[in-house]
Order: C-alpha cells, then structure tokens, then sequence
C-alpha cells in the first residue's frame, strides 16, 4: 500500500474522538506496521511534563526496553533538542544510537509540534538499512501534523 493510500485510514483514525488519544495513536502505529513493508517498528514518544526525557505512550513491533529516552542520548533524544527530522541510513554508524533491537539496521525520527512547541516524535525503526526516503520524511511529517491537531488547546 503506497502512503498516500493511507492518508485517509489515518484521518479516519485520528478523528474518533470515542478513542482517547494513546488508542488513537496506538492504531496509527498498527496500521504503519502492518502496511509499509519497511517500518517494523512505530512508536510516539511525548515530552514527560518539564522533566528533559520522552515517554513512550504507542508503539506497535516488538517490545522494547526504551520507554524513556534522556533528551540528548540516541536518536529521539538528539530530536527532542534540536527540533529537526534525522534520518538515519545506517544504525551501526551513529556513536549516539540506542539499540532497541538488533535486527534494526536504519531509523526515522520527525519531531511533532503543537504550538510551535516540540512535544514528542514519532520514530520508526526498519530492518532495512537505508529505508526511507524523502517521501517518507514528507508523509510522516504530514502525519504528525495530523496527530498536532488532536492535541491543539
């Protein structure tokens, strides 16, 4: 299924507004696994109130020990400080990796803002090394500013 396929399936989800968040989320997650071949594991990390670290609070994949991330330590807590996408071709090249598993060869974190302020990511890791593209940048980009507008006050 391509991404642009799933833009309605996620709008869909997202607008139940029965489902609390987390669940909402949670679907996004299963339907990201489940439906792109590359993304093996999906996972919305949030900012833990005024503390510098990130929550897990969905994911879908196997479970993984890194429910919460120090801002700054692997990935997603590079993301939470400096604000910008990271791509990354190949896991065993990065000093600053934190192994979730050891079939990951390559990961996408984009950073989610409500606001102007960034308070969570959704990251996603692949057993593929080099497996997102620009498309995927742009899509998940587009989803997090989908989820945004569920959390807007």
């Amino acid at each position: 299924m391509s991404l642009e396929d799933l833009k309605p399936r996620i709008e869909e989800i997202l607008s139940q507004e029965n489902l609390d968040v987390n669940h909402r989320l949670t679907e996004v997650c299963d339907l990201l696994q489940t439906k792109v071949d590359t993304y093996d594991w999906v996972g919305f990390y949030f900012k833990n109130g005024d503390k510098r670290e990130l929550i897990l609070k969905a994911f879908a994949g196997e479970p993984t020990y890194h429910t919460t991330i120090p801002f700054g330590k692997g990935i997603c807590g590079q993301v939470a400080e400096s604000n910008q996408n990271f791509v990354v071709d190949d896991v065993s090249a990065q000093d600053n990796y934190i192994a979730c598993s050891i079939n990951v060869k390559s990961e996408i974190v984009i950073p989610l803002f409500v606001n102007g302020e960034n308070i969570g990511q959704i990251d996603i890791d692949s057993n593929t090394k080099k497996a997102f593209s620009k498309e995927d940048e742009e899509f998940l980009t587009w989803v997090n500013t989908q989820v945004s507008k569920q959390l807007e006050v």
